[in-house]
């Protein structure tokens, strides 16, 4: 890679990203109380930690980047390396459906938001997940770090 790209790459941050904050920013301003990277261990996958946590109704939230986990709309191919770059994106795929597999075999609902998707309609997607639309008073001890 040219250092320029090394540079650029580097910059991508692994947690707390604008998509991820605005999420948590949404869910927080709707009175829902969560943990924030949250370690979960499995089985199958070893530790787990979504970016928002539900823990007593078992609700794991992932914000995903559409360039590292392939969103069909606007997911793409770098065409510098493009065999390296198609084999680390599968990677991250495979992985992320071998997590959510592993946390629905926990007793975990798993809900994966796309970081362009609206934060209000992904709120509403977390709350449809609970089954009910009052997660206010059920996270009495969760940190909502928003």
């Amino acid at each position: 890679m040219s250092p320029a790209v090394t540079r650029r790459m580097r910059r991508n941050r692994k947690c707390d990203t604008t998509p991820e904050t605005r999420l948590r920013s949404a869910l927080h301003a709707a009175g829902l109380r969560f943990r924030t990277h949250y370690p979960i261990r499995t089985a199958v996958a070893g530790i787990v930690r979504p970016d928002a946590v539900f823990t007593r109704r078992r609700i794991a939230v992932f914000v995903d980047g559409c360039f590292w986990h392939v969103c069909p709309i606007h997911g793409n191919l770098p065409t510098h390396n493009p065999g390296y770059w198609a084999w680390k994106l599968t990677r991250n795929v495979v992985r992320d459906r071998l997590v959510d597999q592993a946390l629905s075999e926990e007793g975990w609902t798993v809900v994966r938001i796309w970081e362009h998707d609206d934060p209000a309609h992904a709120c509403e997607r977390v709350r449809h997940a609970a089954g009910d639309r009052n997660l206010r008073t059920d996270e009495k001890l969760g940190s909502a770090h928003a």
